[in-house]
């Protein structure tokens, strides 16, 4: 076996370990839900928003590896609750820009600072070189796969 054969190998467990890590992180934020006050699609759209300011839908699916619709669908639930607003877009007249409203804002600071109060419980498991490692994984792994991203997007 290559020592690329081997890293291949260790690759899959990360494949294995992801899949119940997300649901994991799902359910703890469905089950947060009635105390942030938002689903998971909604919490979605306002962390995307709140990382890297007003973006039309399409981006934030492209972003998140989300469907149009569902990103659609949970722009309306945060719209509809006043958390984000409709803008105009300079560089497309009929493709909007979704935006924070300050109270958009204040929910999603709320909501993370939940849960980094969570991850500070893992954060005392691992050191800062870990996390840089994990970070640099998964974003190749997430590289190698880009091809295969639904042609809703």
């Amino acid at each position: 076996m290559t020592d690329a054969d081997a890293t291949a190998d260790r690759l899959a467990e990360v494949y294995l370990l992801v899949g119940p890590l997300y649901r994991r992180v799902l359910r703890e934020v469905e089950e947060a839900a009635p105390a942030n006050r938002v689903s998971t699609g909604v919490r979605a759209v306002l962390d995307q928003l709140s990382r890297n300011g007003p973006m039309t839908v399409p981006e934030i699916g492209r972003s998140q590896s989300l469907s149009r619709q569902f990103v659609q669908r949970s722009a309306d639930e945060a719209l509809a609750a006043g958390l984000v607003q409709r803008r105009e877009n300079p560089r497309h007249r009929r493709s909007r820009l979704i935006a924070l409203t300050a109270e958009g804002s204040t929910r999603i600071e709320e909501v993370t600072r939940r849960e980094h109060a969570r991850l500070r419980e893992v954060a005392r498991e691992v050191d800062d070189a870990d996390v840089r490692a994990t970070l640099r994984v998964l974003t190749a792994m997430v590289d190698a796969l880009a091809e295969i991203e639904p042609a809703t997007h």
